[in-house]
């Protein structure tokens, strides 16, 4: 019901968003799954991709305040990325052969990179032929099962564009391409070298070749809205001259962030960036793109995590609620790397001296005229400032929870979870039995899942364990369960304490949970790890004991510890100088 239902004064505006996309996409599947089906689990992403597509274009419809399309690229395209960067990630058209692997397929490439593929297409093809082709693919194919060619061929009916051979190269191939990019002056403009590799997350070369058809798309400071050249990348390397740009303009690969791949700019094109980052006459999807582009090139090692620190800094002015999305994604990941260092105070003193102007600004009251994405901005500010044990933040958060406890005054849903998870982190058992009875007190199932999500911001190892406990008793629902176990494991005093539990309760889990709750459970409870030894713990554990369905998953953590790893034993001097 946290999916389908709104309640007027208890449901969050984050909460009402995500029912609206909910219920989008599952009417989507009336169209992608019931009248047309796909052939055979291979295709899976006909009917997931598309429901992933559909639902963020029923929502911008319906709700144009939301500007949906633009969280798009921080809830589907960048998670699809991060899942596609792996060695250990697969194709969107997988080959299934038995069951367990069904389960499997139900992630984020089947949804989000087929819905980012998806809207990179419409932008190549344009919005009326796409309207068109779709129109035909449904018509001509309805009570039948399709196979993924079947929905090329009406697409490239309607566009005369050879859809099926520049598409087939996302969907046959795992991954996505790093696009790589050198200027050069030339005669009334400049002449740019684009490159292509496969983009793997810890930058070592891919074991074979790879080569895609990438619809590439260029704007400039002349004017930041509008696309001044494109061309089509087939080689692995080509030339395309932008006219009109002199020595001291930057140039954007890829603007609107809707080509699947990651940009790789020299420091020299990077850095004209940085005022128009300030002034924010750099789009908001451009400034968010550019500046997540250069943390997967920090974690692939091609560049320091100290550089990505300082570029960070142009960004403390910034106002759009998605560009903080954005940096709220790279300050949790750097969070989870350092939380275990003994600079972990200063990465603190860092995150709060970048959101010290956002926060001052937005406070924690609503003011008249504000918009749905100032409030959905507000609940993430506070959220983060949750974490860094900042008194004022504390104080407030303590006498507002007071006054909602005691009847005087209601707190707002959109700060409830900050509220929560600010007041446990900064108390102990007393606070833990406030919000308990508040747990037990409510009839409302968002507020029962805010609050024992909040739960793993205790501070304590004692009240961790009680969490953990508290987890698998019958108080909690089995589809909540897996949910406030992940919120102990991304606390850094709770990640071992976590894992040791999830070993402990092996029976219980695997006989509890299976699909996508497994799988996320695996997956939040291993892939923070840091060190060798957690590494071979991991690895141990999944070869005594079987995960069905989660096997991929295992792999993928594994592979990301080995990432963290490297990262730290790279740049973790150069951090801890720059934090100090």
């Amino acid at each position: 019901e946290t999916a389908l239902l709104v309640d007027a004064q208890n449901t969050s505006a984050h909460s009402k968003q995500w029912i609206a996309l909910v219920v989008g996409h599952e009417l989507a599947h009336q169209w992608f799954g019931n009248l047309v089906t796909m052939e055979w689990w291979t295709h899976l992403w006909l009917n997931e991709g598309y429901a992933s597509f559909v639902e963020f274009l029923c929502v911008n419809y319906l709700f144009p305040e939301y500007d949906i399309w633009k969280q798009f690229v921080n809830d589907s395209y960048i998670r699809a990325l991060e899942l596609d960067s792996l060695k250990n990630s697969h194709p969107i058209e997988v080959p299934v052969g038995n069951p367990s692997e069904i389960d499997e397929i139900f992630d984020d490439i089947s949804y989000n990179k087929g819905a980012s593929v998806i809207r990179m297409l419409h932008h190549y093809i344009g919005d009326e032929d796409f309207r068109k082709g779709m129109h035909i693919y449904l018509t001509k194919h309805q009570y039948k099962n399709t196979f993924t060619e079947d929905l090329w061929e009406a697409l490239e009916e309607a566009s005369k564009k050879p859809v099926g051979e520049v598409m087939s190269t996302w969907t046959k191939q795992k991954g996505f391409p790093e696009v790589t990019v050198a200027s050069k002056p030339a005669p009334g403009g400049v002449t740019l070298t684009l490159t292509q590799s496969k983009f793997t997350t810890d930058g070592s070369p891919p074991s074979e070749d790879y080569l895609w058809m990438i619809p590439i798309s260029i704007s400039t400071s002349k004017n930041p809205g509008k696309e001044v050249a494109s061309v089509v990348l087939k080689e692995p390397s080509a030339e395309l001259f932008v006219p009109g740009v002199s020595e001291s303009d930057w140039i954007k690969i890829n603007p609107g962030t809707i080509g699947f791949y990651r940009t790789r700019y020299p420091t020299e094109m990077l850095e004209k960036f940085v005022p128009a980052i300030r002034n924010q006459t750099l789009p908001p999807l451009d400034r968010l793109g550019l500046i997540d582009d250069l943390f997967a090139m920090v974690k692939a090692g091609h560049t320091s995590t100290v550089e990505v620190l300082k570029f960070l800094r142009a960004f403390e002015d910034e106002t759009n609620y998605n560009v903080w999305c954005s940096i709220n994604n790279i300050l949790s990941r750097l969070s989870q790397l350092l939380g275990s260092t003994e600079y972990r105070e200063g990465y603190e003193n860092y995150q709060k001296a970048l959101l010290g102007k956002v926060y001052s600004r937005l406070g924690w009251n609503s003011q008249p005229g504000e918009t749905h994405l100032d409030t959905l901005l507000r609940s993430l500010i506070l959220g983060r400032m949750a974490l860094l044990n900042d008194p004022n933040t504390i104080a407030e958060a303590r006498t507002r929870l007071e006054r909602h406890v005691s009847g005087k005054e209601v707190l707002p849903a959109d700060l409830r979870s900050a509220c929560y998870k600010t007041v446990l982190r900064a108390g102990g058992q007393q606070e833990f039995d406030t919000l308990l009875k508040l747990y037990r007190s409510t009839d409302l199932h968002e507020e029962k899942d805010r609050i024992s999500r909040s739960l793993g911001s205790a501070n304590s190892i004692e009240l961790l364990n009680e969490v953990l406990n508290f987890a698998m008793s019958d108080e909690v629902r089995l589809q909540d369960k897996v949910f406030v176990i992940i919120s102990v494991s991304l606390h850094a005093k709770g990640r071992d304490l976590a894992w040791e539990f999830f070993k402990t309760q092996w029976v219980t889990i695997k006989e509890q949970f299976s699909g996508f709750l497994l799988t996320r459970l695996v997956k939040y409870l291993t892939e923070n790890f840091t060190t060798q030894e957690r590494l071979r713990g991991v690895e141990r554990f999944f070869q005594e004991h079987s995960a069905p369905g989660a096997e991929r998953t295992v792999q993928q953590s594994v592979e990301t510890i080995e990432m963290n790893i490297k990262w730290l034993e790279r740049d973790g001097a150069a951090i801890r100088k720059y934090l100090s």
